[in-house]
C-alpha cells in the first residue's frame, strides 16, 4: 500500500487516501460506528485495545498500520485498565497483567507505541485528545457491557471510530441471524472458512510516535489493581497459569507438538492433561482463533494423519466457540435462564415443582460440601486452578440444576461460581455452556425425567465410567490442599 504523507490532506493526496480508507471499510471484519473523515490536525491514529491483548496476529492492528500509513502518521495502541469490568477480580486482573509486556514488546517490533492508562486515568476521551487522534480503531466483544461501551463512545466521539471483530476465524456478520445450534451454524462456517484461513499481516507502522514532553502513562511493572477499593482481592491469582501471548503460544506449540497427536481420545479425560488448555488465552485475546487454526494446519501438511484429530478440535474451536458468540450477540438474556427455547420452557414449568433428594446453599456449592465426590473435585479444580476440564464442566453444570430449588437459581449460581472463578470465565463460551447444561439450548428434547424433564442428564456413575474418576478426585484434592497451604491465613 502507498503511503500519503502528513500534509498532503488536499487535493490528490486526500483523494487517494480517502478511497484507501473506504476500501478498507469494506472488509466484513469492520464495522464504522462513527463515520467521517478522520481529523486533518490528528497526529496518529489511536488503536483501543480491549478485548484482543496481544501485539501481533490482531486484524484491528493491521487495520490501524494501514490507515496510519494511509495517513502518513504514527500508530498509539492504548489500553485502559478498569477498575470495575463486570465481576472481574484479582485473580482475572493479574492474569491479564501479565500479558501488558508481551504487547509492549510485540509493538515495538512493529514500530508501534503502547500505552496503559490505569483507573482513575483511564478516560479514553481524555486520551484521544492527549494523543491528537485522527481516528479511532477498536475491537469487537459481542458481551453486553462492552457492547454498550462501544455504542456509547460512538455517540460520543467527534472523529471516525471503527471496530475490527478480529477474535474470530469467520467475521460474526456473515452469519447473519441467530443460529438454533451446532448443526445449522457449521455448514455456514464450513464454507466460508476458506476465505478467512489467511495469514495475518503483521504490518510495520511507517512512522514512529513522538511521546510528548509531560505526557502520562502508567507503569506496566506496577500492580494495576493498587488503590482499587471496591476490587473483588477473595480469589486468588492461579500460580499455574502464566498470562500472555508468549505463554499462549508456548502452550499452543505443547498442544500441537504433545497432545494433538491423541487428542480425540485425550480430550475427554479430565486427569490427563489431553485438551489444548487455551481457553484463558482465547477469552483474553492474548492469543486468536485464528492463529492456532493455522498453526494446526500447518501440522497437519507436515503430518496428515493428524486431519482427524484437527477437525475434532476445529469442531471446539470454530464451530462451537463461534456459536457461543453467535448466542451472546443475539441473546439479550444470554446469562439467565430466560434463554431457554420454547421446549425447554414448556419442560421446565412442567417439573417446576419436582421434589429434590438433595438442595445445596451457594456457600456449600462454593465450598465444594456437597454429597458427590466427583462434582466437589470438579469444583475445587474450578476455584483452585481457575480452569475445569470441559466433560466436568457439563456435569458440574447439570447438578447444579439437580441441586437447586428452581431452574432460575441454578442458572445463577452457576454463572456467579463461572464468573468468580475461571480465568474464561465471563464469556460466551462459558454462558453458552451453563445454557447448554440447564436450559437445554443448542440441544434436542431427550427423555423425560422427574427435574430436568426433557432436558439431558448426565448421572455421576456413567460420567465417572468414562474416565479414571478417582485418579481425578485424588489429583484435585492434592491441588485443593496444596492452594490452601499457600494461602495466606
Amino acid at each position: 500500500m502507498r503511503s500519503v504523507k502528513k500534509g498532503a490532506h488536499e487535493g490528490q493526496g486526500a483523494k487517494d487516501s480517502s478511497s484507501e480508507l473506504q476500501e478498507l471499510t469494506e472488509d466484513a471484519r469492520v464495522t464504522v460506528r462513527r463515520s467521517g473523515d478522520p481529523d486533518p490536525e490528528g497526529r496518529c491514529v489511536v488503536y483501543w485495545m480491549q478485548r484482543a491483548q496481544r501485539g501481533k496476529d490482531n486484524h484491528a492492528i493491521d487495520l490501524a498500520v494501514k490507515v496510519a500509513n494511509a495517513l502518513g502518521l504514527p500508530v498509539v495502541v492504548y489500553f485502559a485498565a478498569i477498575s470495575d469490568f463486570p465481576h472481574a477480580n484479582l485473580r482475572h486482573y493479574v492474569f491479564l497483567q501479565q500479558g501488558l509486556k508481551d504487547i509492549e514488546e510485540d509493538l515495538a517490533s512493529r514500530g508501534i507505541a503502547f500505552l496503559m492508562r490505569r483507573a482513575p486515568h483511564e478516560s479514553h476521551e481524555r486520551l484521544f485528545t492527549d494523543v491528537g487522534a485522527a481516528i479511532v480503531i477498536g475491537d469487537e466483544n459481542p458481551m453486553r457491557e462492552p457492547e454498550r461501551w462501544r455504542q456509547d463512545l460512538a455517540s460520543r466521539l467527534k472523529i471516525p471510530f471503527w471496530t475490527v471483530d478480529t477474535d474470530v476465524v469467520v467475521p460474526s456478520r456473515l452469519i447473519g441471524k441467530a443460529q438454533y445450534g451446532a448443526y445449522t451454524i457449521r455448514p455456514r462456517l464450513y464454507r466460508l472458512l476458506p476465505d478467512y484461513m489467511q495469514s495475518y499481516e503483521n504490518l510495520t507502522a511507517d512512522h514512529e510516535w513522538k511521546r510528548p514532553k509531560g505526557f502520562h502513562s502508567d507503569s506496566l511493572e506496577e500492580d494495576i489493581t493498587k488503590c482499587w477499593k471496591n476490587l473483588d482481592r477473595s480469589v486468588a491469582p492461579v500460580e499455574a497459569w502464566t498470562g500472555g501471548a508468549h505463554a499462549a503460544n508456548k502452550r499452543l506449540r505443547h498442544f500441537i507438538d504433545s497432545i494433538l497427536p491423541e487428542y480425540e481420545t485425550s480430550r475427554n479425560r479430565p486427569e490427563m492433561d489431553g485438551s489444548s488448555g487455551l481457553s484463558p488465552y482465547l477469552h483474553f485475546g492474548h492469543i486468536g482463533p485464528l492463529t492456532i487454526a493455522l498453526a494446526i494446519e500447518a501440522a497437519v501438511k507436515q503430518e496428515p494423519k493428524l486431519r482427524s484429530a484437527r477437525d475434532a478440535f476445529f469442531n471446539e474451536l470454530i464451530v462451537w466457540r463461534e456459536l457461543a458468540i453467535n448466542f451472546v450477540h443475539y441473546t439479550a438474556n444470554y446469562d439467565s435462564h430466560e434463554c431457554a427455547e420454547p421446549w425447554a420452557s414448556k419442560t421446565i414449568a412442567e417439573h417446576a415443582r419436582d421434589e429434590r433428594e438433595f438442595l445445596y446453599k451457594l456457600e456449600e456449592l462454593e465450598g465444594a460440601q456437597t454429597h458427590d465426590p466427583l462434582w466437589n473435585a470438579a469444583q475445587q479444580q474450578m476455584v483452585h486452578h481457575g480452569w475445569m476440564h470441559n466433560v466436568m464442566r457439563m456435569y458440574w453444570a447439570k447438578k447444579i440444576l439437580e441441586w437447586t430449588p428452581d431452574v432460575a437459581t441454578a442458572a445463577k449460581y452457576a454463572i456467579h461460581l463461572n464468573d468468580k472463578y475461571f480465568l474464561d470465565g465471563r464469556d460466551p463460551n462459558g454462558y453458552a455452556g451453563v445454557a447448554w447444561a440447564i436450559v437445554g439450548k443448542f440441544d434436542r428434547a431427550w427423555n423425560e425425567r422427574a427435574i430436568f424433564g426433557k432436558i439431558r442428564y448426565m448421572s455421576g456413575a456413567s460420567t465417572g465410567r468414562k474416565f479414571n474418576s478417582k485418579l481425578y478426585i485424588q489429583q484435585m484434592k492434592e491441588l485443593s490442599s496444596k492452594e490452601s497451604l499457600r494461602s495466606p491465613g
